[in-house]
């Protein structure tokens, strides 16, 4: 047996590599074996998982439009089927349909594969793992590499994998949460809504499940699957692709727009001005949707919300804000804590578009949070209003940048540990300069109206040697003026590369 090592391929809770030839130096490290012997460690884990023996074992794999993904689900399925699991093949899918194919009844599957590598570059791709308790955490990836790295695997003459239809079961139970919401089996006729899919998967909800309910979905754009992304990234944090769901709203004069990333489980939306509910005003619109059912819950969120969005959740919405880590999966387990612990949670959600509501099994799914968006464009629509009322009253930030500083220390960890330290000493001996308490991530610093009018956090990248920095600022030059008062204190860090701000 050769020596193996998969190590590197870890990214938190997912497994990411490059599969492709595409980028200048990079080398192809997840190949069809590679995904033999992953798929043979998930089998591995699962069956501990679950007690059962691999035989009464199904599991579901689907994956995106990236070009490498068919050749990486079918060794993927070969490896399963080694094993004796039944495997269903669910073709190009969206990452959460594939959760909910252990939940739907007629699949009712032990475990589900999601081969992507969400918004990163064609040539990259990956696995999203899940059982019925929902998307593995880190230390289960973790697991899954160490049963990989003893595979061994068999694949002589294996039954081809079942043919799955997941995506139209998926398709039908969001047509059916619409027509529940609304009250109505058509209740799209009066909406014109334009889609964004960035050429990913995401295509499906403008054909599938808004079409078929009287929507004129004409002016939606790239929703034909294309595993090069040729127009755009898809990407809702992307400004070239908020600009293109913005313009297909203003141009086609759309109610409103929505746009998901490569496997759905992100989303974003565009009012009907064009204007983008995306980061800050994406968690506004997700919380004003759950306030009315769920009065007083605390809404986590990653470490980068405004402080208006505070004022937004708690002042407006009698809410509860409860400002954590980034990383979907550090929002997602925290709300689940919160809950076994007592403490009414509904809501979960990162900037970036990852929304998780307690009601839909904590799964973040970008398309039903676009579902519940499109619900409420409904009943608004019957009084004559539009979604972006319900936060028109969030304030923002006159200004807001991010920067990010790359760390060249070898032992990048303790390095940027050591510059938040310093930057934490630095802020408690300036006046005018408070820290944030409690925070959960890096450094926040609230400057007063003579020191810059705002706020910065600066901490370490989840996974690379980077340490950003995001400010925001109530006044025109603030943000400036913060970034030139933290230049000083940064400066003495000679392997922090802090270029981008002087």
């Amino acid at each position: 047996m050769h020596l193996k090592n998969y190590k590197k391929l870890q990214n938190g809770s997912d497994i990411r590599g490059v599969a492709m030839e595409g980028v200048e130096n990079e080398q192809v490290n997840l190949t069809p074996d590679t995904a033999q012997d992953l798929s043979s460690g998930f089998a591995g884990w699962l069956t501990r998982k679950t007690g059962k023996p691999a035989t009464k074992l199904t599991v579901a794999i689907g994956r995106d439009p990236r070009l490498s993904g068919e050749a990486l689900l079918f060794s993927a399925a070969k490896a399963l089927a080694s094993h004796g699991i039944r495997v269903l093949d669910c073709g190009l899918a969206s990452t959460p349909a594939m959760f909910m194919s252990t939940v739907f009844e007629e699949y009712n599957c032990d475990g589900a594969i999601m081969i992507t590598a969400s918004h990163l570059p064609f040539n990259r791709n990956g696995f999203k793992y899940f059982s019925k308790d929902g998307g593995l955490n880190k230390i289960d990836i973790t697991e899954i590499i160490n049963f990989a790295e003893q595979a061994e695997i068999i694949l002589d003459s294996l039954d081809e994998p079942e043919k799955c239809e997941l995506m139209e079961t998926y398709c039908a139970h969001l047509r059916k949460l619409i027509c529940e919401g609304t009250g109505s089996e058509r209740p799209l006729e009066n909406l014109k809504i334009a889609v964004d899919a960035g050429n990913g998967s995401g295509g499906f909800y403008a054909e599938k499940v808004l079409a078929p309910l009287g929507a004129d979905v004409s002016a939606s754009r790239y929703l034909d699957p294309d595993g090069r992304f040729s127009n755009h990234a898809p990407n809702p944090e992307n400004k070239e692709a908020m600009a293109a769901i913005s313009d297909a709203v203003i141009s086609s004069g759309s109610d409103f727009g929505l746009i998901f990333d490569t496997d759905v489980d992100r989303s974003a939306a565009v009012d009907k001005n064009g204007r983008k509910i995306s980061r800050n005003r994406i968690v506004a619109l997700a919380a004003a949707l759950i306030a009315e059912s769920s009065p007083g819950s605390t809404v986590v969120t990653d470490s980068i919300t405004s402080d208006q969005l505070t004022v937004f959740l708690e002042k407006n919405l009698g809410l509860k804000h409860l400002r954590f880590k980034r990383g979907y999966k550090n929002v997602i387990n925290m709300a689940i804590e919160l809950n076994a612990n007592g403490v009414d949670c509904a809501l979960a959600i990162e900037t970036s578009g990852h929304a998780a509501i307690r009601e839909n099994f904590f799964l973040d799914d970008g398309a039903y949070l676009a579902t519940q968006i499109v619900i409420k464009a409904a009943q608004l629509a019957v009084e004559r209003n539009t979604i972006d009322s319900l936060i028109a009253d969030l304030e923002e930030a006159k200004e807001a940048i991010e920067v990010r500083f790359p760390i060249m220390a070898e032992d990048f960890s303790g390095y940027g540990d050591e510059v938040l330290s310093a930057i934490k000493l630095w802020a408690s001996q300036n006046d005018g300069l408070s820290l944030v308490e409690p925070n959960y991530e890096g450094v926040r610093i609230r400057f007063d109206s003579n020191s810059g009018n705002g706020w910065c956090l600066l901490r370490k990248s989840l996974h690379d040697p980077i340490m950003p920095l995001n400010i925001e600022s109530d006044d025109e030059g603030g943000c400036l003026y913060i970034a030139k008062k933290l230049l000083p204190c940064l400066s003495q860090f000679n392997k922090l590369d802090i270029s981008a701000l002087r």
